[in-house]
């Protein structure tokens, strides 16, 4: 990343190249809520101060409705405030927004009690800091699909989302002619996030009708958590611009769903290369500590799949032949396997292929690593290499559920030692309130289904 300083913002706030600051956060749903501050007030007054906003901002639902359950906010303690924290390494400016710049934070409580654990970004760092006790430093880049419409997000909601036409009507993975299709919007959205610090790899089409994936360089995790909430929030706001629509669901409709696959790596503090030894001994071809690690990953899937499928939805990517996984186990670049090896020395790395396109990257990221590291931490040995179609195998499921997921979640005694109850309790409770939400819906397929015929 070219870094944006803050003495650079300055010197653009004198001349009026920038007059808007956001300052924002990541919430549960994975999405960036804050505020929009005038630059100068941002300088004289909350640079040095901070600013605040209400904490009910980690205890709503989708639609923003105040919701129980939730231990850090709720009517009974007057829903308080959270002071947003600056972290000045993540100032970027956004391009696509006339005068804007951004910076991420964390939150604090206003007491002194210190952070506001069940945070997102808390929750991954936290992690991040048990590999760092380790000597290791993590590293992760993330491949998000969506899926691009003609129609405008307004069109879109007003129509129910239905009858929506596709930029491709027909399948245009690695189709070059595909992707010219809607070339001018994929170059905006890849110079664009340039312009934001992101470095930009490729833009490639997929199998669904309008499907895309516009791809980055890996970073440590932190850093790529804040580029995909960045990125996915800017290429939402670019469609708009362009008079388009576009869609992470996991399953926007019968056919291939949104993934968000997840490649990650350990080095040294020090650079040092540890997930590959040049012995090749290890039977996943690294290091004995890369086994350890796969085998974590493997070993943590099921109890942690609600961090990496947050939602109803996401369970619905989970179909045989789909390129999404339905069988745990581990391949050499076999992507019917829920984790895929891949690379080599410097390069060599798994990727978890069960996210998708809804997840919240900080939270899957910090599953990821955190299993990785209780695999290390624990000597688990990998079990052989799975060859073949892991869809037909009897390898265990990943959860096929959010109730089933949620379960193995809240009943997590690792979970629990990993992350702290405070934290597990929060996210239980976000999939109480998806699974009654859901619980009380009344679907078109129900009205298709029953209307007339039953």
């Amino acid at each position: 990343m070219t870094p944006y300083s803050l003495d650079e913002l300055t010197r653009d706030i004198a001349d009026g190249t920038i007059d808007t600051v956001v300052v924002a956060f990541t919430d549960m749903q994975g999405r960036l809520q804050g505020k929009r501050l005038h630059a100068q007030f941002f300088l004289d007054t909350v640079l040095e101060n901070g600013t605040e906003g209400c904490n009910y901002l980690l205890a709503v639902d989708v639609d923003m409705n105040t919701v129980g359950g939730y231990a850090i906010s709720s009517w009974e303690t007057g829903y308080g405030d959270m002071m947003f924290d600056l972290d000045l390494s993540t100032l970027r400016k956004l391009t696509w927004q006339p005068g804007a710049a951004l910076i991420q934070c964390d939150l604090s409580w206003l007491d002194g009690r210190g952070s506001v654990r069940p945070s997102p970004r808390q929750v991954l760092a936290s992690v991040a800091a048990k590999a760092a006790e380790h000597g290791w430093d993590a590293f992760a880049g993330t491949e998000l699909e969506f899926i691009l419409f003609e129609d405008s997000f307004d069109r879109a909601w007003d129509s129910g989302y239905r009858g929506l036409t596709p930029s491709n009507r027909y399948n245009v993975d690695y189709s070059i002619l595909g992707g010219t299709r809607v070339e001018p919007l994929l170059r905006d959205i890849r110079n664009h996030m340039y312009a934001a610090g992101l470095t930009v790899e490729s833009a490639k089409g997929e199998c669904n009708f309008g499907q895309h994936e516009i791809a980055f360089k890996y970073d440590t995790v932190l850093r790529t958590a804040d580029n995909h909430v960045v990125y996915k929030t800017g290429a939402k706001e670019i469609a708009a611009l362009h008079g388009k629509a576009l869609t992470f669901m996991a399953k926007y409709d019968e056919r291939e769903g949104n993934s968000c696959h997840i490649h990650m790596s350990l080095r040294g503090t020090d650079g040092g290369i540890v997930f590959d030894d040049g012995a090749h001994g290890g039977t996943a071809g690294g290091s004995p500590l890369f086994d350890q690690f796969v085998a974590g990953v493997q070993a943590t899937m099921r109890e942690f799949t609600l961090l990496y499928a947050p939602n109803i939805n996401s369970y619905k990517r989970f179909q045989p032949g789909s390129f999404a996984p339905t069988a745990i186990a581990w391949g050499r670049d076999n992507r019917t396997c829920a984790l895929r090896v891949v690379g080599h020395g410097a390069g060599l790395r798994v990727e978890n292929r069960v996210p998708g396109g809804d997840v919240n990257p900080y939270l899957a990221m910090a599953a990821m690593l955190a299993g990785g590291l209780h695999g290390i931490e624990n000597a688990l040995e990998l079990e052989p290499v799975f060859e073949g179609n892991a869809y037909d195998s009897d390898k265990d499921r990943v959860p096929t559920t959010l109730r089933q997921a949620r379960d193995l979640f809240a009943g997590s005694a690792l979970a629990v030692e990993i992350f702290g109850a405070d934290v597990v309790e929060h996210y239980v409770n976000y999939a109480d309130v998806e699974l009654a939400a859901y619980d009380a819906a009344v679907t078109d397929w129900e009205r298709f289904r029953g209307f007339e015929r039953l």
